[in-house]
């Protein structure tokens, strides 16, 4: 074809389109009628046209080569080499394992898995030289792309307290770590924490950076990505814009400190509209939710089993949750263009707005003393919390929707006798150094009075 079919028709200018809107809507008004305000204070327009888009981004991710993650909580070395080489022939290509003490024989676990194109990523619950050299010494001899996950700050953001370690502090563990070790990633930030606490987009990166910049500043030398763990919602396009503004800012800022690395983001779906009743709608939601961490730049998925609220581990919610991440990537088209959201005037624009006004709450942090002095000071957790009650409003009165719990609930659905965990917030009175930021789903207490009624 010699030339585009648009080449017959004329431009219209966005002036000419908001005209035909008008007229469309019959003297009712533009603003009142089509313009919302998002919970970030952003205002999203019906349509969105190149002469109001100046800014352009490309992340320069490779959305093709995102990794299918399977998350396995170790409690049994030869059962988690079992599951992980199981799940590893059936689709996921990297592997986060969650260890909780320093026992595990850690080396045992990685040397019987064939880690020749795996990524792996460890969540340890405690902070120890020793089993990170370990770790270390593996990825060295093996040449093995592993990724630690250690986040003191989080810790202290998520349980109150630091990680006890026999050094003077965390920081002085992570600086020696960074000395002894040359393999391994150490860093990463739990932005995840944030979003199922109920913060907003903008706080979620800018408490996200806010963490980084600690580090930053604390630890002598970072010459390995850090890891950003994200949990994404199904705010669809704003959810894509999110991952992308995070990964520009910290970049920014990153380049500050001379770090000329890109960081790694590892996505997860959210627990906060996740729901107990009618859970397969579970399903619809962490599919949307994958998707958005796909188009925005994701790293690595490792998606929630739709029922991971109240069953343990098992392999059929794992497989489910599996598939759906392979579907998207080999029978959806996830697979064959780099960047798809380069170019979206809508999603150039939430993205240019959300680093804007990110960046603007992360420089008043520190002109405040900085994230740790707020977050030890309960301003963090506070604002937060005030998030999360404006949400938890919204919901309360059916303005926000899950759909099978806060309307078009079914009431013949029973669950009170397949619950294999506890699916709401746990109470543990223990002394802590600081008031802890508390994960919490919105369906919670609706879901609570319908167990009583059962």
């Amino acid at each position: 074809m010699a030339a585009t079919l648009f080449d017959d028709f004329n431009p219209i200018s966005s002036k000419q389109w908001k005209q035909k809107i008008q007229f469309e809507l019959k003297g009712a008004d533009y603003s009142e009628t089509l313009v919302w305000n998002s919970a970030e204070d952003i205002q999203v327009k019906p349509f969105y046209h190149k002469d109001e888009n100046n800014k352009r981004y490309s992340n320069n991710t490779k959305a093709t080569e995102f990794k299918i993650c399977q998350n396995i909580f170790v409690y049994d070395v030869e059962k988690s080499i079992e599951r992980a080489v199981n799940t590893l022939s059936r689709g996921a290509d990297s592997i986060r394992f969650s260890i909780e003490n320093d026992s595990i024989d850690v080396i045992r676990l990685l040397e019987n898995l064939p880690l020749n194109d795996c990524t792996v990523y460890f969540n340890l619950s405690f902070l120890s030289i020793d089993f990170v050299k370990k770790i270390d010494a593996f990825a060295t001899k093996n040449n093995t792309t592993i990724f630690c996950n250690l986040d003191p700050i989080g810790q202290l953001a998520k349980d109150g307290n630091w990680f006890t370690t026999k050094e003077k502090n965390n920081f002085e563990t992570l600086n020696l770590l960074s000395k002894q070790t040359k393999s391994v990633s150490l860093l990463s930030i739990n932005a995840a924490l944030y979003q199922n606490a109920g913060a907003n987009l903008v706080q979620q990166i800018a408490y996200s950076l806010g963490q980084a910049n600690e580090y930053f500043n604390r630890i002598e030398s970072i010459n390995k990505p850090i890891v950003f763990e994200v949990a994404v919602g199904t705010n669809y396009f704003f959810e894509i814009a999110k991952l992308r503004a995070l990964r520009l800012l910290f970049n920014l800022i990153a380049k500050e400190y001379n770090h000329t690395l890109d960081c790694n983001i590892i996505v997860s779906p959210t627990k906060r509209n996740k729901t107990l009743y009618d859970y397969n709608v579970n399903m619809l939601r962490t599919t949307t939710e994958c998707m958005s961490a796909i188009i925005g730049g994701a790293n690595a998925i490792a998606n929630l089993p739709y029922d991971a609220l109240y069953h343990k581990d098992n392999e059929f919610g794992d497989r489910i949750a599996r598939n759906q991440l392979l579907i998207l990537k080999n029978e959806s088209y996830f697979d064959k263009v780099n960047n798809p959201a380069d170019g979206s005037y809508y999603i150039e624009t939430l993205t240019n707005q959300l680093a804007e006004k990110s960046l603007a709450l992360f420089k008043d942090m520190e002109r405040n003393g900085g994230f740790l002095k707020q977050l030890s000071e309960g301003i963090i957790k506070r604002k937060i919390q005030e998030s999360a009650h404006t949400e938890q409003s919204l919901f309360d009165s059916g303005k926000e929707i899950l759909l099978g719990t806060n309307k078009h609930p079914n009431k013949q659905d029973k669950m009170k006798h397949d619950l294999e965990l506890f699916p709401f917030v746990k109470q543990n009175p223990r002394k802590t150094l600081i008031k802890p930021i508390i994960e919490k789903r919105l369906a919670e207490k609706l879901e609570q009075e319908r167990l009583n009624l059962e």
